[in-house]
């Protein structure tokens, strides 16, 4: 399954059992609504623990890592799960600073996120 949401920044790669999984490709025009949109497709599909494919996320603004946060937030409250995979050097590096890196963990591959076995460790 792979369709694409309103905006074309967002793009659902699939569905498993219990997991969604999103390729984020930032729009700078659209980041102060990423976290209300990632939201959206979460209830919409009744789940709330999703993969953030970040392969396509060259860098991380400041408003991103926020947005991030604020899913973050959303999705704890409902027992759910957020990770992250495929995130650059450099972009794992501004989570580093930030000191949100075990936050919003990054894993090398996406069966490695669902399974959270291994340690995260950037790409």
């Amino acid at each position: 399954m792979s369709t694409t949401c309103a905006t074309e920044d967002l793009e659902i790669v699939d569905r498993g059992p219990d997991w969604l999984f999103v390729r984020l490709h930032p729009d700078l025009d659209n980041l102060d609504t990423v976290a209300d949109r990632l939201w959206a497709q979460l209830n919409q599909h009744f789940i709330h623990r999703l993969v953030l494919e970040m392969d396509d996320v060259p860098f991380l603004p400041s408003r991103l890592i926020g947005q991030l946060v604020m899913l973050q937030k959303r999705v704890l409250q409902h027992d759910g799960a957020l990770r992250l995979c495929g995130l650059s050097d450099s972009c794992f590096q501004a989570l580093h600073v930030c000191r949100l890196d075990q936050v919003l963990p990054n894993y090398e591959s996406r069966q490695q996120a669902v399974c959270g076995c291994k340690a995260p460790r950037p790409r």
